[in-house]
């Protein structure tokens, strides 16, 4: 068998704007969510990947994303999220001081807590015969990009005792980004906290043993961060280069 045939592009096939010169979408003051009350977590969106100067044949530059977060529910919350929450006040006496917001959306239950009342309200929860939350089905982090508390620790509770589930998130900043570690409590955190801290960089103080679990670990930075780069790896294909990600042409 030969080796591969080299075929010459057609210089047709070009994209009509390299990638160097895309105009990339600065950020304003009035696109970040600190400047925005009333208007959590960003402002409407158009298209696509966040550039601009791109010839638009495909129809992407007319999407229009609506930033939305769910606010702060109020009582009667619904189903058995009242009588959860009325027990956890029982259980645990600082809960007024504890949780920053109750939220419900799609059916779900989120207490948005202090972190330094973490691993209390955790406790309560697990311990409390009305409550027996016995199990952390999953720790994970979110990163919204903009605000100033933007890495979100957030952990899934399972109550097999009573068939409910719930949600304890807490926010902390990238200059800051200390979390009590739930392992104390929930043992089944420790692997879940290691990556959270390798993908987002959250540190969980009290780990047992902090250390990344998916990269290197004299990797530089935490891949999942919405403001680390996307990379890539070059690759040809019948003579043509197909750059990084975050270098193609974007459609807008």
């Amino acid at each position: 068998m030969g080796g591969p045939v080299e075929r010459p592009v057609p210089d047709n096939s070009r994209p009509e704007q390299d990638a160097a010169e895309i105009q990339r979408a600065a950020p304003t003051p009035e696109s970040t969510i600190d400047q925005q009350a009333g208007k959590p977590y960003g402002t409407e969106k158009h298209g696509m990947f966040g550039v601009a100067g791109s010839g638009d044949t495909t129809g992407f530059g007319g999407l229009v994303r609506e930033p939305w977060t769910p606010p702060a529910a109020e009582r009667p919350y619904g189903g058995y999220f009242d009588d959860l929450v009325d027990a956890l006040f029982e259980a645990y006496p600082q809960a007024a001081e504890a949780i920053d917001r109750v939220v419900v959306d799609r059916g779900e239950l989120t207490l948005h807590l202090k972190r330094e009342h973490l691993v209390g309200v955790a406790q309560a929860l697990r311990d409390n015969e009305n409550l027996r939350f016995e199990l952390c089905s999953s720790l994970s982090g979110v990163d919204y990009l903009g605000a100033t508390n933007r890495l979100h620790s957030v952990a899934h509770l399972t109550s097999m005792t009573y068939r409910s589930r719930l949600r304890l998130e807490v926010a902390v900043s990238v200059e800051d980004p200390r979390v009590p570690s739930l392992t104390s409590v929930y043992p089944t955190a420790d692997w879940q906290e290691r990556e959270t801290f390798d993908m987002f960089g959250i540190v969980y103080d009290g780990h047992p043993a902090l250390t990344r679990i998916l990269m290197p670990d004299d990797w530089d930075g935490h891949p999942q961060r919405k403001d680390y780069p996307l990379g890539g790896i070059p690759v040809q294909y019948k003579g043509a280069t197909i750059p990084p990600a975050d270098e193609r042409r974007a459609y807008k």
